[in-house]
């Protein structure tokens, strides 16, 4: 068990030698390396679940508006949209991802999966996918384990954050996650789940991360909704059984190079991207300023 997590091809293997579930080894994971008892795993992920699901709701219904004034209740509009460029169900999924990332960005309860940052994906997928298909609690928990089996590996191998590898990293693992969650939910074969994972890594591979005024919140929050998106068309993708070509193993392999090879201002530095454009710099500006306004006047007098 020591090295299941270290390639996608040896959690495979591991599987179909000991004809287990594909979430069995992550269990098995965190009992061996973490010395926690089966059942509470499996109350921590509902827990996770039940955290997400208030994220959502908190976001759809309650005031979420940041001190900066770039988060204004965006998720609310989309909800209630009347037109639906697809069905309601899509338009449910991208608001519920905006929504539980929003109260992030408002200082709210989150889960992350795998980053704050990417906290609106998990749970704009999960709660959609449930409501739209009625699948039980338990196996949407048995989907969060298979994710995050999934994080495990690309953290692992290429890395998660960010300042490391770019939004590729962060959105990027968090719709693979995602991707593999709803395979997993359809009960897909483990080739079908890891394939969902590659197409995914191969649609986000070399997205910056460009934070407006080194807040998480422009263009992280629309990057949740699509990241979604993404992670759904992956998923259609690979239960049709149509080939990623590139192992997913080796996908995960370009994550890294590509965040490697990245320059330092397109890694969460707020010194590229959108976050140099004119507005973003004025945005900047202006959240220093208000900040500044904000300080206590003996914290002013020292500066």
């Amino acid at each position: 068990m020591k090295f299941l997590f270290d390639s996608f091809e040896s959690w495979k293997n591991h599987c179909l030698e000991n004809d287990i579930s594909v979430f069995q080894p992550v269990i098995d994971y965190e009992i061996e390396q973490k010395g926690k008892k089966e059942e509470h795993i499996w109350d921590g992920m509902q827990r996770a679940l039940d955290v997400m699901r208030d994220a959502v709701n908190s976001g759809l219904t309650k005031d979420m508006t940041s001190h900066s004034g770039m988060v204004n209740n965006g998720a609310k509009k989309v909800y209630k949209s009347e037109k639906h460029v697809l069905n309601k169900g899509f338009t449910d999924m991208i608001s519920r991802a905006l929504a539980a990332k929003e109260v992030n960005s408002c200082m709210g309860k989150v889960v992350a999966a795998p980053t704050a940052g990417a906290s609106g994906i998990m749970p704009g997928v999960l709660n959609t996918l449930q409501e739209e298909h009625g699948i039980s609690d338990k196996k949407i928990t048995e989907c969060m384990l298979v994710s995050a089996g999934i994080g495990l590996i690309i953290e692992r191998n290429a890395g998660i954050a960010g300042a490391v590898g770019g939004c590729q990293a962060e959105t990027g693992t968090a719709a693979a996650m995602a991707a593999g969650a709803i395979v997993h939910a359809f009960d897909g074969t483990i080739d079908q789940i890891f394939n969902s994972v590659g197409i995914t890594i191969q649609c986000m591979l070399g997205l910056i991360c460009d934070p407006v005024a080194g807040l998480v919140e422009v263009p992280c929050i629309v990057r949740n909704a699509s990241a979604a998106a993404i992670a759904h068309s992956s998923a259609q993708i690979a239960i049709a059984d149509m080939d990623a070509v590139i192992p997913v193993d080796e996908c995960v392999m370009a994550m890294g190079e590509v965040g490697q090879s990245m320059e330092d201002r397109y890694k969460e530095t707020a010194l590229g991207g959108l976050a140099n454009t004119p507005t973003g710099r004025s945005i900047s500006k202006r959240v220093l300023i208000q900040d500044i306004e904000m300080l206590p006047d003996e914290d002013k007098d020292e500066d």
